[in-house]
């Protein structure tokens, strides 16, 4: 791996991030907290999204940074590409920074003959690189692309091992939030517990994320009849929207669990609701760096992941939260109920995971790092 210079970029530079959309998720929001963080270091900062969107869109504009959209249609959009041409000419853009595949290999048509430095952020393990029309339009990309941030190292290790990008062009840069908005206050969780209808008495295990097949969310509803035998005040809270919304409903319907589980739906205060909780679940297939994880470790909750992708770099398994195998409802129950069990262990491993995200994940040391990366990017002409 190449390592980044050894300076954060020391003058001010134009950057255009390229995303899918800025509708919510854990790469969205790592984005807008990125540049929010680059701004305020004295960058000039821009935002294009592929797809028209809202999501966090005002958040970057309240925020005083310009967002274009390129109300996408098709595959490949000739007017989204000169749009996007048009955003990075007129930015008269150092760096263009694209996020993910599709981003990528838009970035790489779009800028062609302007000599702007393209840095790409690979924010999974690449799941959907498997069509591999996507595969190979991204890999034709690369040879535009001077740097390739990798958000741990296990996504580091799997793209750079599988031959995806070369070694000389790949660096690790870990997700950062901005840990200031995270609090565990005794008034925070009340006025949380209120926003979605909890007791103070009840005892609350919450997930957060897309709701999709790889999140294993029907798995917390699988396990939950068994741990509500021995915890009867014990609540499951699902926050997010997605495709398996409607499967989900019919699942908590079907045990019986309307007066146990709420689903919230998508929601803009996810730093607040995270005070209502007293277990954080993240039971997933696959994660790149997970920002939701983050979140409940900035946040001192207790937390039971499965030990796939990023989420070894965050927790270490009976220090900072609880490991296990994903796929696995016994794993999951055993986990659960240990944590549910034992308030001081909660405690004990809650304080340690808010610590290391504090030292280590910070949107402030992850904008000190793309400085870095970005300063390699420019010194590759």
């Amino acid at each position: 791996m190449t390592p980044p210079a050894p300076n954060a970029a020391s003058r001010p530079l134009r950057i255009v991030h390229v995303v899918d959309s800025l509708e919510v998720g854990g790469l969205e929001r790592v984005t807008v907290d990125l540049a929010q963080a680059q701004a305020a270091l004295g960058h000039d900062v821009r935002v294009f999204s592929i797809a028209a969107t809202e999501g966090l869109k005002k958040e970057l504009l309240d925020a005083g940074i310009p967002v274009t959209e390129g109300h996408k249609r098709r595959s490949l959009d000739w007017h989204t590409l000169s749009l996007l041409r048009a955003c990075v000419h007129g930015a008269a853009a150092d760096v263009v920074h694209a996020h993910n595949f599709v981003p990528n290999y838009h970035a790489a048509l779009a800028t062609l003959g302007l000599g702007v430095a393209q840095v790409c952020t690979l924010h999974d393990m690449g799941a959907r690189l498997q069509n591999r029309r996507l595969k190979s339009l991204f890999q034709l990309s690369l040879t535009r692309t001077r740097c390739v941030a990798m958000v741990g190292e296990q996504v580091h290790q799997r793209h750079v091992a599988s031959g995806l990008v070369p070694a000389h062009k790949a660096h690790t840069v870990l997700n950062g939030i901005p840990v200031a908005r995270f609090s565990t206050e005794s008034a925070d969780r009340s006025a949380a517990r209120q926003q979605l209808g909890l007791d103070d008495a009840d005892t609350v295990i919450g997930c957060v994320g897309r709701l999709v097949p790889l999140k294993n969310h029907h798995r917390m509803v699988d396990v939950f009849p068994t741990l509500l035998q021995q915890h009867p005040r014990l609540r499951l809270v699902i926050v997010g929207d997605g495709v398996q919304a409607e499967a989900l409903r019919q699942q908590v319907a079907a045990k019986g669990l309307q007066q146990h589980v709420i689903l919230a739906g998508q929601r803009s205060n996810v730093s607040m609701l995270l005070g209502a909780f007293d277990v954080f679940a993240l039971p997933s297939q696959t994660e790149g760096l997970s920002i939701a994880l983050l979140e409940a470790c900035a946040t001192g909750l207790a937390v039971v992941a499965t030990r796939v992708g990023g989420n070894t770099e965050i927790i270490v398994d009976g220090q900072t939260g609880l490991l296990i195998p994903p796929d696995d409802n016994e794993a999951l129950a055993s986990a659960l109920t240990r944590m549910l069990a034992d308030p001081a262990l909660r405690r004990r491993l809650g304080d340690a995971a808010a610590q290391w995200v504090r030292a280590h994940a910070s949107s402030e040391a992850l904008a000190q790092a793309y400085g870095r990366v970005y300063e390699a990017a420019l010194a590759s002409r």
